[in-house]
């Protein structure tokens, strides 16, 4: 059930003269019980509209679905290969670390010739 709309006027002419005052109408007119007021005019569609709105929405949610997935395996890759790089720059300290240590064993060790 719709409830009635109610109206809000200004009298600019309060009795103080310097506070406008409002008071709540009810609406004069009021639409037959199962009637609903549309938004715009342009708002009533037929099936058919209704049917190609529809398709033309999910196929820019899919094309925006695919571009949203094309980002995300470019950054995937990108991070793969930052992460690949790193691994090869530490690869190379530790095979240096481990050439250092076994350098400093062999000066450090006593000899027992």
């Amino acid at each position: 059930m719709q409830k009635p709309i109610m109206a809000v006027t200004g009298d600019e002419t309060a009795t103080t003269g310097d506070m406008p005052t409002y008071q709540i109408r009810a609406p004069t007119t009021a639409l037959p019980q199962g009637v609903m007021m549309a938004a715009s005019p342009g708002s009533l569609h037929s099936p058919q509209q209704l049917a190609e709105e529809a398709t033309r929405k999910r196929e820019l949610r899919l094309m925006k679905n695919r571009e949203a997935a094309k980002e995300c395996r470019r950054r995937k890759k990108e991070y793969v290969k930052c992460l690949e790089s790193r691994v090869a720059v530490l690869e190379v300290q530790n095979k240096k670390l481990i050439e250092e240590l076994e350098t400093l064993k062999d000066i450090c060790s006593p000899k027992t010739d």
